[in-house]
C-alpha cells in the first residue's frame, strides 16, 4: 500500500515550494513533512523532492504527484456519490491544467472561471506556450493541457480544439517608419519584433513562410500578452497577435497588418489524463464549448 499521507505531502511541498508552506497548509509540523517526504524517499529509492528555492519534484517526484491528484479527484467523485463519507461537506481539490498565455488571455479564462465557480475545485494554471505545454503532461505535473501537439502524452487522451489565428501587425507609425519599401528579409533584419519569450516561435514561422528561408530577427521580450498588445500600439515593434485580442485596435486604427491577408493559424489540441474523474471531464467539456465558439473549426 502506498502512504497517502506521505504523498499528500509531498505534493504540498512541490504545490507550496517549501516545507514551511506545505506543513501550514496541512496543519502539520515542517518536521513532520520532512519525516514523511524523507520516509517516502527511502521506500521508493530515490530523492523526490530537488530542495530548492522554491523546492521542486523530480521526475520520480512529479509522477507521485500526479496519482495523487488522480486519487484525490475519484475521492472526491466517491464523495458526491456517498454524501455520508464527507459528513463535513466536500474539500475542493487540486486540478492542475497547462495553458498558452494567448488562450488564457482570451477565451480559455472564461471558461475556467465559469467551471471553477461551480465545481468544488482550486484551479493551478501553468502558463507555457503551446509547443511546450505537452511537456508538462508528459512529466506528470498537470493533469490536463492546451497544446499545439495533436499526439497525445503517454496515458492521456487528445482532442483537436480549432485554430487560433495569428495576424503580423504593428502601430501604423511603425510600418512607415520600417516597411515603406515593403515587408521583406531586409526590413525584416532591421525592424524590431516582439516576441513573448525565447520560447516564442511564432514570428519565426510567419516570416519563414513569407520569405522563404530564415531570417535573424531583432526582438524585444515581453512575456505578457497585454503588454504585447500596447507595445506594439506604442510602435515598440512587430508581432503575431491573436485576431481575437486586437479586435478592437485593428478597428480603430491603432494596429494595421503588415501583410494583409497574410495569418498564421495555429492548430490547438486538448488533452487530458485517461484515469480522470468526473470533475475532469465537466472542464474538459467547459473547454471544447469555449473553444467551438472562440476557435476556427478544427
Amino acid at each position: 500500500m502506498l502512504d497517502y499521507p506521505a504523498l499528500s505531502a509531498l505534493a504540498a511541498v512541490v504545490r507550496e515550494g517549501s516545507f514551511e508552506r506545505a506543513a501550514r497548509a496541512l496543519h502539520v509540523t515542517p518536521s513532520a513533512i520532512s519525516q514523511r517526504i524523507r520516509l517516502l524517499e527511502e521506500r521508493v529509492g530515490c530523492a523526490l523532492v530537488v530542495r530548492a528555492q522554491p523546492c521542486r519534484a523530480t521526475e520520480t517526484g512529479r509522477r507521485l504527484c500526479q496519482h495523487i491528484d488522480r486519487v484525490l479527484l475519484l475521492e472526491q467523485e466517491l464523495q458526491v456519490a456517498l454524501p455520508a463519507l464527507a459528513p463535513d461537506g466536500l474539500a475542493r481539490v487540486a486540478l492542475p491544467v497547462a495553458v498558452n498565455a494567448d488562450s488564457l488571455a482570451t477565451w480559455f479564462a472564461p471558461a475556467l472561471a465559469a467551471f471553477a465557480a461551480e465545481a468544488p475545485v482550486l484551479m493551478e494554471v501553468a502558463v507555457d506556450d503551446q509547443d511546450h505545454t505537452n511537456e508538462w503532461l508528459r512529466t506528470g505535473a498537470v493533469l490536463a493541457a492546451v497544446t499545439a501537439s495533436a499526439r497525445p502524452s503517454a496515458g492521456c487522451n487528445s482532442r483537436p480544439l480549432g485554430a487560433m489565428r495569428y495576424l503580423a501587425v504593428a502601430s501604423p507609425a511603425f510600418v512607415k517608419r520600417h516597411f515603406a519599401a515593403g515587408v521583406g528579409a531586409g526590413s525584416l533584419t532591421s525592424a524590431p519584433s516582439l516576441l513573448f519569450n525565447t520560447k516564442d516561435e511564432l514570428q519565426a514561422r510567419w516570416v519563414r513562410r513569407l520569405c522563404h528561408r530564415h531570417v535573424d530577427l531583432p526582438r524585444h521580450l515581453l512575456p505578457s500578452p497585454q503588454a504585447f498588445v500596447a507595445a506594439a500600439v506604442g510602435g515598440m515593434g512587430w508581432g503575431l497577435q491573436p485576431q481575437a485580442l486586437i479586435a478592437r485596435q485593428l478597428a480603430d486604427g491603432s494596429l494595421v497588418e503588415l501583410v494583409a491577408g497574410a495569418p498564421l493559424d495555429v492548430p490547438l489540441h486538448w488533452q487530458q489524463a485517461r484515469a480522470a474523474s468526473a470533475l475532469l471531464d465537466g472542464l474538459t467539456r467547459r473547454v471544447l464549448a469555449a473553444a467551438r465558439s472562440a476557435l476556427l473549426p478544427p
